[in-house]
C-alpha cells in the first residue's frame, strides 16, 4: 500500500469505548464490498466475533460519534442503524471469513497500521514516564535548594532597624 492509502486507513481507527476500532461502513469500502454483505458474513460467523472483536454501537454512542465528527462526512452522519465496530482482532477475524485478494491485502496494511499504533502508544508511556521522574527529581532538588537559600537568609541577610525612614510612596 501506498502512503497516501495508510493514512487513510488510519483516519478510519476511531476510540469507543477506550478501544481502537474500526467501523463496518469502512471496512466495507477497504475490502471493496457493500456493507450489508459485511454485516452478513459476520451474522452467519457470530461465533468468531466475541465482544472484544467486534460490537454494535448504541444508539447513544452512535449519536456522541455522530456529535464528534460534526457535518464534516455526509455519508456517515447519514447512517441509520447502529453499525458494527471491529477492535484490532476483530479485523484481524475478518480475514477468515473473507477471502479475496482485496481483503487479504488490506487486512495485512490494517494490521501493520495497529501494530504501528501500538508501539507509539508504548513509547508515549515511556516518555510520560520519563517525564515524570524528571519532574519528581527536579522538585526535590529546587526543594534543597529554597531550603538552603532559606538559611542563607536568615543567617547571613541584613537586619534593618525597626524605625528606619521609609523610602517610596507613602
Amino acid at each position: 500500500m501506498h502512503e497516501s492509502e495508510i493514512i487513510k486507513i488510519e483516519a478510519m481507527i476511531y476510540t469507543i469505548r477506550g478501544l481502537r476500532v474500526m467501523m463496518d461502513t469502512d471496512l466495507a469500502k477497504l475490502y471493496g464490498i457493500e456493507t450489508k454483505n459485511l454485516k452478513k458474513a459476520v451474522r452467519r460467523n457470530l461465533a468468531r466475533f466475541p465482544d472484544d472483536f467486534m460490537f454494535e454501537m448504541t444508539k447513544e454512542e452512535l449519536e456522541n460519534w455522530r456529535f464528534q465528527f460534526g457535518t464534516s462526512n455526509s455519508i456517515k452522519m447519514g447512517l441509520r442503524v447502529q453499525p458494527f465496530v471491529f477492535t484490532e482482532l476483530g479485523v484481524a477475524m475478518l480475514s477468515s471469513i473473507l477471502n479475496s485478494e482485496q481483503a487479504i491485502s488490506v487486512n495485512i496494511s490494517i494490521m501493520r497500521i495497529f501494530a504501528k499504533l501500538r508501539s507509539f502508544l508504548l513509547l508515549e508511556k515511556e516518555i510520560n514516564a520519563r517525564m515524570h521522574k524528571i519532574e519528581t527529581e527536579t522538585n526535590e532538588v529546587f526543594q534543597v535548594v529554597f531550603e538552603r537559600l532559606d538559611a542563607v537568609e536568615k543567617t547571613f541577610a541584613p537586619r534593618l532597624p525597626p524605625n528606619r525612614k521609609k523610602i517610596g510612596l507613602k
